[in-house]
């Protein structure tokens, strides 16, 4: 056996002997629902280990350099000396939401009482809506993420304990944004599991930000799923934002489950970060259902940015579009890999893919896999990317009308990322998030600069 595989077998096992040792603690802190998932999916991940470049889905991503670390696991709720409420401050001010803090992965117990929410709104913790209100999330909980392939996914699922949750009835319209501050607070190397579960009612709407900050300095890692069910003629976004420090590590699987005549939206934006790969998938489960998803990506010094997409067409009259971005600076890495299956009754589909990168050194690299499947006969699909430097006619254009090359560049660079910017649909997030993408290309910023 290789010294690969040894290293390979060695990490997965650590995992396995930790849940074993931990599953009484486990259970303890949390409710049944999320109790009973718990052997099947560690025997799943236990089949495949921790994935390495051997993986067709996690080829341009090495997990084991960032699994294989030694953490302090955070298997309960740790309270915290100092009110976060206060300390946090978000980058985003002028932005009108309910905000919710998450702390390595558990539903802050300080967090301010939400009110103003429509009649039937649940907002809240996994675990606490688990043991009062099962009913709402029995029907729902795991039946996305229960159909992937993915090892770090069943870890997640027999590791997780709380994380955030939403429900919004039919027919009701959530107008106001919900922020979830994903915060990673630790005084040493933390490994931490968070669960997320969203649920939108026939025709109804709702808009949820993530907004993933570190109040540390030190290696940790984020194992974080989310499942999204969005009803029949609901409307549905979902934005994330990864402003973290360099140090942190994060997996980040969304899993979308779109009925028919529904309408999701959904886009990240990676701004600083260490290692970090972003899973999607979309299953379009209902005729005339619509999905847009873009990404866009800043990376420098070693910093490692993975988007892997999965848009999965089955039913007929669907559409989708994903436009993903990346900038990449010094010796970062990014990786695209964009697929799109379209099965046999998905006819009258229309399916767009397009990833575009600028490398801004030599040493910078993008690795992109552009894929197409398509099983039906009546169908309109594209996909393309494109690997490049600056428009060298296009700096020369604007320095010849008397703009430095400096500022030529900053408007190049805008430019190019403004094309995703503009896809945000609230409308205070989209102008912060052009200020902050100006701000990062000029490479202000290590980390939130807001916090106390």
């Amino acid at each position: 056996m290789t010294q690969t595989l040894i290293n390979k077998k060695a990490v997965s096992e650590k995992y396995s002997e930790l849940y074993q040792a931990k599953r009484a603690v486990l259970d303890a802190g949390s409710s049944p629902l999320l109790n009973r998932m718990r052997d099947i999916s560690m025997k799943r991940f236990e089949e495949v280990g921790i994935p390495g470049f051997k993986n067709e889905d996690y080829k341009y991503t090495n997990l084991e350099r960032v699994f294989g670390k030694e953490y302090k696991h955070i298997l309960e709720y740790e309270k915290v000396d100092v009110d976060l409420n206060e300390v946090f401050r978000c980058d985003i001010p002028l932005l009108d939401t309910h905000t919710i803090l998450l702390v390595n992965g558990w539903y802050y117990a300080r967090n301010k009482e939400l009110v103003d929410l429509p009649a039937g709104v649940v907002v809240g913790s996994l675990k606490q809506v688990a043991l009062d209100h099962p009913e709402l999330m029995e029907n729902f909980l795991n039946r996305q993420a229960a159909l992937s392939n993915d090892p770090i996914v069943a870890l997640n699922t027999a590791f997780a304990q709380d994380g955030f949750f939403m429900y919004v009835p039919e027919n009701v319209k959530f107008e106001k944004p919900v922020q979830v501050i994903n915060l990673t607070h630790a005084d040493e190397p933390v490994f931490s599991t968070q669960r997320n579960l969203i649920i939108a009612g026939d025709n109804s709407e709702a808009k949820v930000i993530f907004c993933d900050h570190t109040l540390s300095s030190f290696d940790c890692l984020l194992n974080n799923v989310t499942e999204v069910f969005v009803g029949n003629q609901a409307v549905v976004d979902v934005y994330s934002i990864q402003n973290q420090d360099d140090k942190s590590n994060a997996v980040n699987s969304a899993f979308f489950k779109l009925g028919e005549k529904s309408n999701l939206l959904s886009g990240v934006t990676t701004l600083h970060g260490g290692l970090i790969r972003n899973n999607l998938v979309v299953s379009l489960d209902g005729e005339y259902a619509e999905a847009s998803v873009f990404g866009m990506a800043f990376t420098d010094k070693r910093q490692h940015v993975d988007n892997f997409t999965n848009i999965q067409h089955n039913k007929a009259n669907c559409e989708s579009n994903q436009l993903y971005k990346n900038v990449l600076n010094e010796e970062s890495v990014g990786a695209f890999t964009g697929r799109i299956h379209v099965a046999r009754e998905a006819q009258k589909t229309n399916a767009f893919q397009r990833n575009n990168n600028v490398l801004l050194t030599d040493t910078a690299k993008m690795n992109t896999k552009p894929q197409l499947i398509i099983d039906a006969d009546d169908v309109k699909c594209s996909h393309g990317a494109t690997i490049g430097q600056i428009d060298m006619d296009a700096l020369f254009y604007l320095q010849a009308r008397g703009i430095g090359e400096s500022d030529a560049r900053m408007m190049l660079m805008n430019a190019f990322a403004h094309e995703v910017v503009q896809e945000i649909r609230v409308e205070p997030l989209r102008d912060r998030i052009d200020e902050l993408v100006e701000r990062r290309l000029k490479g202000e910023l290590g980390k939130c600069h807001a916090c106390k």
